[in-house]
């Protein structure tokens, strides 16, 4: 497990990972974290990630509590992109909003990012606004898509066109991607091609 310290104006953190179930056990999830689900019902659903094939959990802790975290795993089954062998999904990320204005969300992903496993995926996030947390930011839709946008990218994720439904259902929604360094040309190839399998689904096979 890594371990990686940052000082901050609020106080001293740790970003740690990718971390074991009986860890995360032994933490506490800070009380604002409840964007996804409530704090303890999201520690269960983070410990469950762990135990799943490729389930990679990031935090940052302060003391003895999560404060953030971000997760890996692999796509959903009704997912089109649970079809392609090197996909990896980066499932969510959230930071307590007493620690945000601290870049813990930059510094955590930066971390996560240099883990030598990603570098045998393709990474993607499925962003949905009807997920984002406007309310406490005080963002639009618009300027919180934005947001997220610089922040994926300072890591390497960039935005990518699809036809996926869920994608489409709001304009404001976001696939974005990053290729690892040992990534095949063919992996990449079926990925393009699966980007829009419902127009060309059937010249590919997927399955």
């Amino acid at each position: 497990m890594q371990q990686v310290p940052l000082q901050t104006g609020k106080g001293s953190l740790n970003i740690e990972g990718p971390v074991s179930d009986h860890y995360l056990e032994s933490l506490s999830m800070d009380e604002g974290l409840h964007n996804f689900r409530p704090p303890g019902r999201q520690k269960v659903a983070l410990m469950e990630i762990t135990n799943l094939p490729d389930g990679m959990i990031y935090l940052v802790r302060a003391i003895n509590t999560i404060i953030g975290y971000v997760t890996f795993h692999h796509p959903d089954g009704y997912s089109r992109w649970s079809k392609h062998p090197r996909v990896l999904e980066m499932g969510g990320i959230e930071v307590s909003p007493a620690w945000r204005g601290c870049r813990v969300a930059e510094n955590l992903l930066r971390v996560a990012f240099a883990d030598p496993k990603v570098e045998d995926f393709i990474v993607i996030t499925t962003e949905y606004c009807w997920h984002w947390d406007m309310k406490d930011t005080g963002l639009d839709v618009w300027d919180y898509q934005r947001m997220l946008t610089r922040l994926f990218g300072k890591v390497g994720l960039q935005k990518v066109t699809t036809d996926d439904p869920d994608i489409l259902e709001h304009p404001a929604n976001v696939l974005m991607a990053r290729y690892g360094r040992n990534v095949t040309k063919e992996d990449k190839m079926l990925f393009e091609a699966m980007r829009f399998a419902g127009r060309a689904g059937n010249m590919v096979n997927i399955i």
